[in-house]
């Protein structure tokens, strides 16, 4: 980025003022690509935890000497969790030991393939510290925005997002920001988060003045009334009078969320799940703290062997050391749970887990830790049906009657019939109709159960080829929940009997 800036952006340039603004903008091919230099990273989580849409094109840089590192692998999964299209720098490549291959082999791992293997990632040797291959990174970032079709309207009310934020001695909150949409004029109203004010002045990357700041212009504005939060939304409205209107309600809105709104992903949540009826395989993602790396290990590779067809367990984030700021955000992010053993959450991230509503864990036995996590993900298992016997009846005579149908009269010979179970209908032991009842009545009143030895009448719904003698079986559906056991069962019998199937001769 330093090489970018002093290559690409004009010379006269005050060299504070891009590390303070935060964003610049170059020219690349008749086209302006913008960067977001931005040091802290939980700004950046924090706007994709808001659902922005914050960049449209992430340049991963990984040295050619060291590979990737537990930072390119926290980045990988920022990057993946919101869906951004990513090109590959590999810096350093004038170093003796650059191995570029070893880069492109562990990051295929992660599923990011380079083009020459088959896959759809760009990769571009560079060397930051000589410039070597910089301006074919910037090609390839222009070329992916063609690809991409990115584009945005410039006509209308500005849209915007807030990148950075601070109170500055005798200016007052200053805020930048990155315009989405739309033109954002010098001069007009805006709301921003829960701050308002006017664009009172805006400057550029170089220090300069702008009447008026287009889609994907990093911008500082000074006007408002508060430092916005970073990820908060600019929006332009009509006048003052407006803006605080807005700011009330979005105010009112915050407080009965927060009174309303319960974790956004808790342990609880998946030991009581329903599950859906879909064939996917569902997960619970998780990131792990531990004390030492030893634990970390046994940990991860005891939950991870607990995903089976059914439900998966999907490690994103962790390792050795205290929750951290950066877990919390990519809890939120994955919508993960964090589990923290002999570790506990830094002061910065409990605070931060309240406010986002991250589910954090701790333990310090291993066992319940294991146990915890079971019972979740049996929360989330497709529960079994199991067929439970109620009762007979036997026809003793049929009735037709008008737009109703046959009705049966009948004798309960065993057990007793119920409303809302199931009924087969058997003639000489061989099942013609399986399903509900229409009807269940004690002479003309509806019942809902008749015992052993009554009398009843017995409509079946949508059939009527009901004769003397026929029985009635009457049976209910009864739902159980299943275990991980359960599963590791029925895998075993069916792999058992694709390798019986296999090896046995086939007869006809």
């Amino acid at each position: 980025l330093d090489h970018i800036r002093d290559a690409k952006v004009a010379a006269g340039e005050a060299g504070g003022i891009t590390q303070h603004i935060g964003a610049y903008s170059v020219n690349v091919q008749d086209k302006t690509l913008t960067f977001l230099d931005t040091p802290g990273h939980a700004a950046f989580a924090s706007m994709r935890q808001r659902g922005a849409n914050v960049t449209d094109i992430v340049v991963l840089v990984v040295a050619a000497d060291d590979s990737i590192m537990p930072q390119t692998k926290e980045s990988i999964r920022f990057c993946q969790n919101a869906g951004v299209p990513i090109i590959v720098a590999i810096n350093k490549m004038d170093k003796e030991a650059a191995n570029p291959d070893r880069v492109k082999n562990d990051l295929a791992e992660f599923g990011i393939t380079p083009e020459d293997w088959g896959g759809d990632t760009m990769f571009v040797p560079i060397s930051a510290l000589k410039g070597d291959g910089v301006d074919s990174l910037l090609e390839s970032i222009s070329l992916l925005a063609e690809m991409q079709e990115l584009r945005a309207e410039p006509k209308g009310k500005a849209e915007g997002i807030v990148i950075e934020s601070k109170i500055e001695p005798g200016r007052g909150p200053v805020a930048t920001i990155l315009i989405q949409k739309g033109t954002l004029k010098k001069g007009d109203s805006i709301v921003v988060g829960e701050s308002f004010g006017r664009a009172r002045s805006m400057i550029n990357h170089l220090g300069e003045v702008l009447p008026k700041a287009g889609p994907s212009t990093p911008v500082q504005i000074f006007g408002l009334d508060n430092p916005p939060t970073p990820g908060d939304m600019l929006n332009v409205v009509k006048n003052e009078r407006e803006a605080k209107k807005v700011i009330q309600n979005r105010v009112n809105e915050r407080k009965e969320a927060s009174l309303d709104s319960g974790p956004t992903v808790s342990l609880e949540d998946f030991f009581s799940m329903s599950p859906t009826d879909s064939g996917d395989t569902k997960e619970l993602n998780l990131i792990i703290r531990s004390d030492v790396q030893g634990s970390y290990e046994a940990i991860k590779e005891a939950l991870l062997s607990l995903s089976n067809k059914e439900v998966a367990v999907k490690v994103v984030g962790g390792g050795v050391g205290p929750i951290n700021d950066s877990d919390v955000n990519l809890a939120e992010s994955a919508g993960a749970v964090i589990l923290g053993f002999n570790m506990r959450p830094l002061t910065t991230a409990r605070k931060l887990s309240e406010d986002l509503k991250v589910d954090v864990k701790t333990y310090s036995i291993i066992y319940e830790l294991i146990n915890d996590i079971k019972l979740a993900l049996e929360g989330l298992l497709d529960p079994e049906f199991e067929e439970k016997y109620i009762g007979r009846a036997e026809v003793k005579d049929t009735f037709v009657i008008p737009k109703i149908g046959t009705i049966a009269g009948s004798m309960v010979i065993d057990g007793k019939i119920m409303e809302g179970c199931h009924i087969r209908l058997l003639r000489n032991g061989k099942i013609l109709f399986d399903g509900k009842m229409s009807s269940l009545k004690r002479f003309k009143d509806d019942v809902k159960e008749v015992k052993n030895g009554f009398e009843c009448g017995i409509g079946l719904e949508s059939y009527n080829d009901i004769k003397v003698a026929d029985l009635f079986e009457a049976y209910m559906m009864v739902e159980r929940k299943r275990k991980l056991e359960d599963v590791e069962k029925e895998e075993s019998h069916a792999s058992s009997s694709k390798a019986e199937g296999l090896s046995s001769p086939l007869s006809l």
